[in-house]
């Protein structure tokens, strides 16, 4: 069984694969994890608020209702995530990619995702309120339900599926539903 002092001894000492480890409740707040693999583990209601991942791997993380606000996501693979909802409020999630994330009810209210990869994300109920989405990729997103006040849409990217794939892109309506 992983406790916090044994998990922030042994990435202090070089150590970055806690994949598939259960840190379900666990106090991680203003933490240094930068490159860690979680990829699988269990973060439910965890609190990570303003802790640094940035770079790390979290697919297929469980992050149901963990509190994030604040956190240093920069660079992290957070694909098919569990994020049902998490609190991202003023988290960093700049060159994210949360390609396939469940990030329902999720606050992100303030958060910084310039250049995110948000393909494919369900975000019902989700608060994106003054959201920065400068550059994101924003493809096959069903946004009703989200709510968008203060956001600027114009500045979203479309999706590239690898180099001269010669494959058709979809843009979101954008229209007021």
């Amino acid at each position: 069984m992983m406790d916090i002092q044994k998990l922030l001894h042994e990435y202090n000492q070089g150590y970055r694969d806690f994949s598939r480890t259960r840190l379900h409740e666990f106090d991680l707040r203003g933490s240094y994890l930068c490159g860690i693999d979680l990829s699988a583990a269990d973060l439910s209601s965890a609190d990570l608020s303003g802790a640094n991942l940035s770079r790390a791997i979290l697919k297929g993380a469980n992050m149901t209702d963990a509190d994030l606000s604040g956190a240093d996501l920069s660079g992290a693979n957070l694909c098919n995530v569990n994020l049902i909802g998490a609190d991202l409020r003023n988290a960093i999630l700049v060159g994210a990619n949360l390609a396939g994330a469940d990030m329902r009810s999720a606050e992100l209210e303030q958060a910084d995702l310039r250049g995110a990869n948000l393909k494919d994300v369900a975000v019902s109920g989700a608060n994106f309120c003054n959201a920065n989405l400068t550059s994101a990729c924003i493809e096959a997103v069903d946004l009703d339900g989200a709510d968008l006040e203060g956001v600027d849409l114009t500045q979203l990217n479309s999706c590239h599926v690898g180099m001269n794939s010669g494959t058709e892109h979809r843009w979101i309506s954008w229209g007021t539903h």
